[in-house]
């Protein structure tokens, strides 16, 4: 059966190859991967970092995903946030995943990314979710209070934290 993943395909409109490779392979520090002879003609590029690949097609009526989108695990989410900031990309926190800091933001093409660090001392950045007799409510709470006490984002970046979604504070 199912032994994991082995890439996610984003859609990308033709002759944006240049700025992709800017923004995964510069920005994000992510590997090319040379496309098979087979598929190379198609256009788009493909990307690798750690166990994370992701193939960038090209869709005749091309329409970022403004939802849908990969979660990708990082280990200095500070840096990679400013990094995007610098880079002149809108940068979204939220604190809403328990054991997890995160950001959003788009590629040159305008889909989403997620990049989610774990918060230390919880036992995920080892893989482990958590017991069964945890209360998760009891849990998010948690989680929750600690990003906020720790959280470098509003007062380093000017950001906002929160339930956030495309700059916009939800109520």
């Amino acid at each position: 059966m199912i032994a994991g993943l082995h890439h996610v395909q984003i859609a990308c409109p033709a002759g944006s190859e240049p700025a992709l490779r800017a923004f995964y392979g510069g920005l994000l520090g992510m590997t090319e991967v040379t496309k098979p002879a087979a598929l190379a003609g198609r256009g788009g590029a493909w990307f690798r970092a750690g166990t994370a690949e992701i193939h960038l097609g090209v869709e005749e009526d091309f329409r970022p995903a403004r939802k849908a989108h990969p979660g990708l695990s990082v280990s200095n989410l500070d840096t990679l946030a400013r990094r995007l900031v610098e880079a002149g990309y809108g940068v979204v926190t939220d604190d809403l995943f328990p054991g997890h800091r995160r950001i959003y933001t788009t590629d040159p093409n305008g889909n989403r990314l997620e990049f989610l660090e774990p918060l230390p001392g919880d036992g995920l950045e080892q893989g482990v979710r958590g017991e069964v007799d945890r209360d998760p409510q009891q849990d998010a709470g948690h989680h929750r209070d600690q990003h906020h006490a720790a959280d470098p984002y509003p007062r380093a970046l000017g950001l906002a934290t929160g339930p956030v979604r495309y700059g916009l504070r939800v109520c």
